[in-house]
Formats: structure tokens, sequence, C-alpha cells
């Protein structure tokens, strides 16, 4: 929102010295975030003047242009030239050269003599050009930089203006003034005016505020003004699109009227280019105000005008000459031809204002703002007055706004307002909120009395009713924001000065923290850290080729798996969610590979989507009726699970190579390890045993289970094949794990075993078994066979040659054994050896070497 200081000024007591920065920092005080400052002589420096043509003198060139060689008279007739500087005739006629032919003998323009500079660094001095000593130049709007308008020089009789020869031109367009640049939030609309702006001003330096609304006194309506009716007899969206409608008429408009410089002025600083008078009062009034209206020319109307919802197939062409096709929902401003405008948004081009119209139809009407929101986007065309409707205005200026229209009118352009004042409709109930006094403090941390919570809220425009324990607080017309209590507790904040909330930071209240499942993620997190990994972020899209590879390890028997596909995905390849984090997490593998960082080890913690038997809700509300409680509910058993999920990659080495050192290729045993260290991090045991997936190698695949069989994930080496397709390092591997399970299986506390000050005694056992028996089968067995007084036991070699009869293996292990209050005996650790290869005799057949 730019604001014009001068315009600023008049409903404000903005000291006649403040800079447009001085008025950004006091609006800062109460909210409004400053964006720019604006100074259209910026760039632009003098001497510029009203100069009148005393003789124009065409020449044609043979380049075919043809241009004007003229004496133009720069300082009244009679007097003294007071400039000096070459270039500079004493007489006060100057000889110009000028290419532009929209200008006559007689008339006053714009001349910039020598020594003025132009935006863009151009500077005017006497230069010899098509035969002549040009000696200042005639200029358009813009080379002043004051508009796009370059199809000829400025003449002021084509503006409305008459001006004295030698009249300071920064003087004449208002180029000495600046306005300041303030970021308005959807929430605060009123700040789209300046009314409103005026109002915050006067919030921030505690001056007097002038409210320009209450110095218009509208005529009572009557009806004897022009037809309307509001026929919005279904809402759409639980309101009346229109629920006021003031019309009014002025007849006799002098269409030949121009825009008065001062009001041109303005509004060019104000970011809004001057069109014809009747459209920049339209303009000026819905800047001042805050209200938009719309004019049109009432001869072009056929009977009275309806407010009502569009009809299916009906079209209208908008004033940027477009045909559009409406939607059922549009509200539209229509007479007995059809529809004439769009309400709130744009008028129509079959009712518009043109040069030749002598009566003009005033519109001034409060519509609901989701409404005009969704025909603006619907349609894709913005304007001020969407801008300010689809945010709300005040209901109660409608006929204030219109009859300050009807003064400019008659005032400007001569005409006369017609009998009649036509107000339908009914104003919306005011917001009454009830609020504790003693709120504002509990909430912000500054004492502020009773008294002046209430001088506060009274100040914002409120009425305030003491009702004992409670203000009963009605907010004014321009406020739809304010709504709940907390809505006026931050208005007493603002309004008090934020400065003075301290900026003592909250004590957290004891006990409270990361919830234990937090703690947990946070802890895998910083073991795989710390065992060399690192952790990446990826997308959560993926194809849905991916998901069948990555997502079921029984996807390969045909078991059927559902996902969630995306509606407006960012590419069409993947328009899915992920079921696995092991596809992007590959993918970071091989960029990282494709690049020369050929030995990584990444991993990633994040949510997965497990869609269940329904998804999403088959039915729901229409727009703008709140869902009940039963669609609520059905939507929320359609939401996918989405487990956490820990996965981990790796290839390449796990060292960089050095002088005389050869570093460890990654295998098999390294997303075994690091899924095992994600079981220790959280006190969890997990169980490994061969496991199959559809992407990884058939004979290096372990699945991960919890000590009561639950499956929660799988590691290995992925399927050779797969990773020559992807262009993926040779013998990648990885793992995944559900970590919400594993989190869930953990105790609520772990407990730490005493570590035994007692010696261990190690004993060592060869077991010939079939081959196709399982390793970690034969060591949960002797786990289980030696009883308590085992530490620990873990395979040290696996051996098939000479000495193992054919089809068999030999698994030699390690068994630590100790007891917690003595030194073991050498019988006692046999005893418990002997007992643990007995059982694994007895299960899997083992004979010891």
């Amino acid at each position: 929102m730019r604001i014009p200081l001068d315009w600023l000024r008049e409903f404000a007591q903005v000291p006649a010295d403040a800079t447009a920065e001085d008025v950004l920092a006091d609006l800062v005080t109460v909210g409004f975030e400053e964006e720019d400052v604006h100074r259209p002589a910026d760039g632009l420096t003098g001497p510029l003047v009203v100069g009148q043509v005393l003789s124009k003198e065409p020449e044609p060139q043979k380049n075919g242009k043809t241009i004007n060689w003229c004496q133009v008279r720069v300082v009244p007739e009679g007097a003294e030239q007071t400039l000096t500087g070459e270039g500079v005739e004493p007489s006060g006629v100057q000889g110009i050269v000028c290419g532009a032919q929209n200008f006559e003998a007689g008339d006053k323009v714009v001349v910039c003599l020598p020594g003025a500079v132009l935006p863009g660094d151009f500077r005017i001095s006497p230069r010899k050009t098509y035969g002549h000593v040009s000696a200042g130049m005639m200029a358009s709007m813009r080379e002043l930089g004051l508009g796009d308008d370059h199809e000829g020089i400025i003449v002021l009789s084509d503006l409305g203006l008459d001006a004295e020869v030698g009249t300071d031109v920064f003087d004449l367009f208002g180029l000495r003034e600046q306005a300041a640049e303030v970021n308005v939030t959807p929430d605060r609309s009123y700040g789209f005016s300046i009314r409103g702006m005026a109002r915050e001003y006067s919030h921030a330096t505690g001056t007097a505020f002038t409210d320009p609304a209450a110095g218009v006194t509208p005529p009572a309506a009557d009806d004897a003004g022009p037809s309307v009716t509001l026929a919005d007899e279904a809402p759409i969206y639980g309101t009346d699109g229109c629920d006021r409608f003031v019309a009014r008429v002025v007849e006799g408009v002098d269409p030949a009227a121009a825009t008065p410089p001062w009001m041109a002025a303005r509004l060019r600083l104000a970011g809004i280019r001057p069109h014809s008078l009747a459209v920049d009062v339209s303009n000026y009034v819905m800047w001042e105000l805050g209200q938009p209206l719309h004019f049109y020319d009432a001869d072009r109307l056929t009977g009275g005008i309806t407010v009502r919802r569009a009809a299916a197939g009906e079209t209208l062409r908008t004033l940027d000459d477009k045909e559009r096709t409406l939607d059922p929902e549009d509200l539209v401003i229509a007479d007995e031809s059809g529809a004439i405008g769009l309400a709130g948004v744009m008028g129509g081009a079959a009712t518009e204002v043109s040069e030749t119209t002598t009566r003009v139809l005033i519109e001034s009407a409060h519509f609901a703002p989701v409404s005009i929101a969704r025909t603006r986007r619907r349609h894709r065309l913005p304007s001020e007055a969407s801008k300010r409707n689809e945010r709300g205005v005040d209901w109660e200026i409608a006929d204030e706004a219109a009859e300050r229209a009807v003064q400019l009118l008659t005032e400007l352009a001569g005409g006369t307002a017609a009998a009649g004042v036509t107000d339908v409709g009914r104003r919306p109930e005011p917001v009454v909120v009830e609020l504790d006094p003693e709120y504002p403090s509990r909430r912000i941390g500054v004492d502020y009395p009773r008294e002046r919570v209430v001088e506060l809220l009274e100040m914002l425009g409120a009425q305030v009713e003491d009702a004992g324990d409670v203000l009963r607080v009605t907010a004014p017309s321009w406020r739809h924001d304010l709504r709940v209590p907390e809505d006026l507790v931050e208005e007493v904040a603002r309004l008090d000065g934020f400065d003075r909330i301290p900026s003592t930071l909250p004590v957290a209240p004891p006990g409270r923290g990361l919830t234990r499942a937090q703690a947990q993620r946070r802890r895998v997190a910083d073991v795989l850290a710390g065992g060399g990994l690192t952790e990446v972020l990826t997308y959560p899209f993926v194809s849905e080729a991916q998901n069948r590879l990555f997502g079921s390890a029984t996807e390969a028997e045909g078991a059927a798996q559902r996902m969630v596909r995306l509606a407006n995905p960012i590419s069409s390849e993947f328009g899915w969610l992920r079921t696995s984090l092991l596809p992007n997490l590959l993918e970071a593998v091989r960029r990282n590979a494709a690049r020369g960082f050929k030995d990584v080890a990444l991993y990633e913690v994040g949510a997965v989507f497990l869609p269940g038997e329904s998804l999403g809700s088959p039915s729901n509300e229409p727009v703008g009726v709140q869902p009940s409680a039963e669609t609520l509910a059905a939507l929320d058993a359609g939401i996918p699970d989405q487990p956490r999920h820990v996965a981990g990659a790796f290839a390449g080495h796990e060292a960089a190579p050095g002088a005389g050192f050869a570093p460890r290729a990654f295998d098999w045993q390294d997303p075994i390890d690091a899924a095992l260290a994600v079981g220790r991090a959280v006190g969890v045991e997990l169980t490994v045993s061969q496991g199959a997936h559809q992407a990884f190698h058939p004979g290096r695949t372990a699945q991960l289970s919890l000590l009561d069989g639950t499956a929660v994930g799988v590691a290995g080496e992925l399927l050779p094949a797969w990773l020559e397709d992807a262009d993926m390092p040779a013998r990648t591997g990885a793992f995944e794990l559900d970590l919400d399970a594993v989190v869930a299986a953990s105790a609520e506390r772990v407990v730490a075993r005493p570590l035994s000050t007692y010696p261990a005694s190690t004993q060592d056992v060869a077991l010939v078994v079939a081959s196709d028996v399982v390793a970690g089968d034969v060591r949960a067995t002797l786990a289980e066979g030696a009883g308590d007084l085992l530490e620990d036991v873990a395979l040290f070699d696996v051996y098939e040659g000479t000495g193992v009869p054919e089809g068999h293996k030999s698994l030699a292990f390690t068994l630590r054994f100790r007891a917690p209050d003595r030194t073991l005996t050498a019988d006692e650790a046999s005893e418990a050896r002997s007992a643990a290869t007995a059982l694994a005799a007895e299960r899997h057949g083992a004979v010891q070497r």
C-alpha cells in the first residue's frame, strides 16, 4: 500500500518536515512492515518549466522523418529570464528541435531547459541537430518518469491544465511529494486505504485522527433511486453474496472534463495510472476510504440491476476485453440484457463509462469475501477492487463512499446528483467478543490495568461495555479480523507498544522435553553418525516401479501392494509416495558415485506411507460447509499409516586408500552390523536369519527380527543385475528397519548388567554341519545350550574342503564363559560347552571336528 504523504496529512497530524522514512518508522511500531519509499523527483532535477510554443516549422528530412523547429517562450512575456547557464536565452525564448507531432503553436508544454537532468542520467544541454542548435527539450510523460505515455509530448490542455508560462513543473505536477509503501497483511484489509493508514498513524504517534468518512453526509435512502434487487437466494458460502448495495446517479457529466493535476499526481504517487476523470474518481475514493466503487454508463443499462449468481454457460466480456465463460458460483451484476459485471472483481465492457458518457450510475456495495476471492482465482483476474473485497471492507461506509464520488463528479465534471438514493440489503451484525480484562496481562506478560485495556480498545474504534467480570467488546465495522479474545489481546499489545513486551525467554516446565520415542530416534541417528554414516534427507516421491521393487518382500510372490498416488506430482515419473526409504537413498548413492565420490555410507530416518484398506473419504461436504463428525472420522480413517523407518546404504570402501594401506571394501556384513547397532542403541536385541527380498542378492540377504520372531527389516547386498541396470556401484549393500516397531519393542528403562571382576574362561569348538544349515541358527543353539555362564559366542571361521565331508561345512565358534561371583574352573566351562554342543548335535546334526 502506497501512502502519499500530502494525502495522509489531510487526516493525520503528520509534521510538515516528516519524510517517508519517518512515517515508515512510526507505522512499524504498530505492526506494519516497511516496503519502499517513492519520490517522483528521484533522478529528475530542474530547471523544468511550463513553456508556450510560439512557432512550429515542420522540416522534412531525407530519412522520411519530419522534425519541428520551434520557438518556445519559457518566461512570461515582458519578464526577465532569471535562470542562467549555457544555452539559456536571456530573452526567455528557446529554440528547440522536437520530433513529436501532437502539438501546435500556442500550446503550453513542459520544457526541460539546459542544465536539467532526466531519469537515467539524461542531461539536457545545447546540441546541434538537424542543422539547428536545440537549447532544451519538450518532454513526454515517460521521459519525466511519470508514466509510460511516449506517443507525444505533454500538452497541458490535454490534461485540463492551464498554467502561467514559466511555472515550475515540479510544483505543477507535485513532483516534490513522496510516498511511503507498507506491506498490508491479508487480515488487516482496512490498511488498504488512506483512511485506515491515517488511523494507524494516529495510534502510533498519539496524535489526532480525522475520519474522512465522517466528513461526508449521505442523503437518506428513498424509493426514487435506481432499481436494485438482491437475488442471491441460495447462498453458496453460508452467507449472502451481497448484503448491501448502494446506487446513485449523476447526470450532466462533462465527458471531456480532465482529471485535475492534484488528483492525477496523488494517484500516480499511489501507484495508479490516471485514465479518465470518471475512472480516476472511482480509484481516488477507493484509495481514500477503502470502499471499491464501480461506475456504469447509465444510458447503456437495460432495466434495473439484479445481483445474482451466474447462469450455467453465461458469458461476459470484461473491461480487459476478454470474453469469459462464467461459473454458477460467480456472483454477477446483471440487468435485463444479462450479466454486466463480475461482482466485486471487474465490470463488463458493455456498460463501461466512455468518452461519451454523461449519466453515471455509481455502485457501492458490500460483498462476501469468500465469494469474491473464489471468483477472482477462478478467472485469474486480480484487481485493486478484488484485493479489497476478498479481504473484507467496512460495510458501514458504502453510502458515504457513494456520496463522496457524487461530490467529486459534480465538482470536477460539472454533473448534478439525480434525485433518489438506493440502499438495499442489510448491514451485517457486529461481532461482540467477551474479554476478561486480566487476560491480556496473563497472555503478554505486561501489566495492563483494566482502564488501560478499555482505553486501548476504544482507541481502536471498538465499543466497550463493562459487564462485571468481563468486557463486552463490539468490534468496529472495519475490523473483520477481531473474532476471539486472543485477537483483542493482540490489539492491546500492539497499540500499547510492542517495545514494552519483555524479551525474557519463558522457562520450560520441568519434566518435559523429548518424548521417549523422540529420544530413541535421536539416539539411533547419533549411533549411525558416530559409525561413520552421513545423514541425508530425500524426497518422499518415487515411481510405481520403485515401490514395487523395494516396498514389499512378498511382491515377487504376486502379493498385492497398496500405495498412495499423488494428485499433483512434481513429476509424472515420480507420482507415488514411498513405501520404502531405499529408492531415493540409493539414488543419492548413485549420484555421488557418478560425481566421483565412490566410497559412501549414507543413512536416512523418515516416514513411509502405507495405506490400509480405505484411503481418503468417499464423500465430503461442499466448500464453505464445516465437515460433520462422521466425515472427519472417515477422513481420519483414510489417512495412510506413516511409520518411521531407518535405512542405510554402503558402497565402495570403508576408508580412503593411503600409502601402504589398502582399505577394506564394504560387503554384506556392514549393513547387518549397522542394523544391529540400531537395535543396541535402543536396547533391543535383533536376530539375524536367512532372508529373501526381490531387490537383494538371493544368498546375501538377512532378515532382521525381534526376539518374538516379528520381522522388522532386511539387510544385505543388493541384486547384482539391478545394480548394473541402475548404474550403481557393484556390491552395494543396504538395510532398512521399521524404526517405530523397534522403538516400541524397547524396554521403558534399560538396566545395565553389572560387570564381573572375575576372569573369563574361553573355549573354542568346531562343528561340522550340512552346508544348508544356517550358521546363525547354530550360534543361537549354542547360546541356548551353554546356559547362564555363557557371556558371548562368536563365529570366527567357516571351512569347506579337505577333511570335511562333501556337502558339509565346518563352523568354528569361540565361547566365552564368566561367573559373576567366582572364578570358573576349567571343568565348569567344559561342562557348559559340552551341553551347548550336545544341543547343536540334537537339533542340527552337528559333529565336533
